[in-house]
């Protein structure tokens, strides 16, 4: 004899999520966690990192159900498509945290660290990005200090990508210049 008076069907299930049952939510969670799982992993292609997802889509089914309608699909199918969403979601951050460039202080930094005995407190190099033009300099704060992309400094700056691409190319050339010459 079944533990539950409800009865299994997926329709029933809906009805019991519907009105908030916590029952139904671990119901819910034992009959599809394993293979959504599958399919997230297939994404992200991480064991710890898939689990994350996952739990992060049951609370937003558990959330967002009432935007569920079943006469567009089955529950499964619509749970599927919220998993999927959170698993490309998680792998953009992650993939914007790895375009994110290293700062300016810590390339100059790791490039003249690769000299031996050279110090850069020495020459003054920390300051020559100070003394660069104004439009230069906030290329360089942006990509370098604030970690955007070349992209994300365009949109910021209100500027077409190439310019943003051209004037870091010209700041860098500058500096390495004046790196030549001290």
């Amino acid at each position: 004899m079944p533990t539950s008076t409800y009865a299994d069907t997926e329709q029933d299930l809906v009805q019991r999520l519907r009105g908030r049952d916590e029952a139904a939510m671990a119901l819910f969670y034992d009959r599809y966690a394993l293979s959504l799982f599958h399919v997230i992993h297939r994404l992200v292609r991480h064991q710890a990192a898939a689990e994350d997802v996952l739990q992060e889509s049951m609370i937003k089914i558990w959330f967002a159900f009432a935007q569920y309608n079943p006469a567009r699909g089955r529950l499964y199918t619509w749970a599927l498509n919220v998993c999927r969403h959170a698993a490309i979601d998680h792998m953009r951050v992650q993939r914007g945290r790895r375009e994110r460039t290293d700062s300016l202080h810590e390339s100059l930094e790791a490039h003249l660290l690769s000299i031996p005995g050279f110090q850069t407190e020495h020459i003054g190099v920390a300051d020559w990005p100070g003394q660069l033009r104004p439009h230069y300099q906030c290329v360089l704060d942006l990509l370098y200090f604030g970690g955007c992309t070349q992209e994300e400094a365009a949109e910021t700056l209100g500027w077409p990508l190439g310019t943003v691409k051209t004037r870091a190319r010209q700041a860098l050339k500058e500096l390495a210049g004046r790196l030549q010459e001290a």
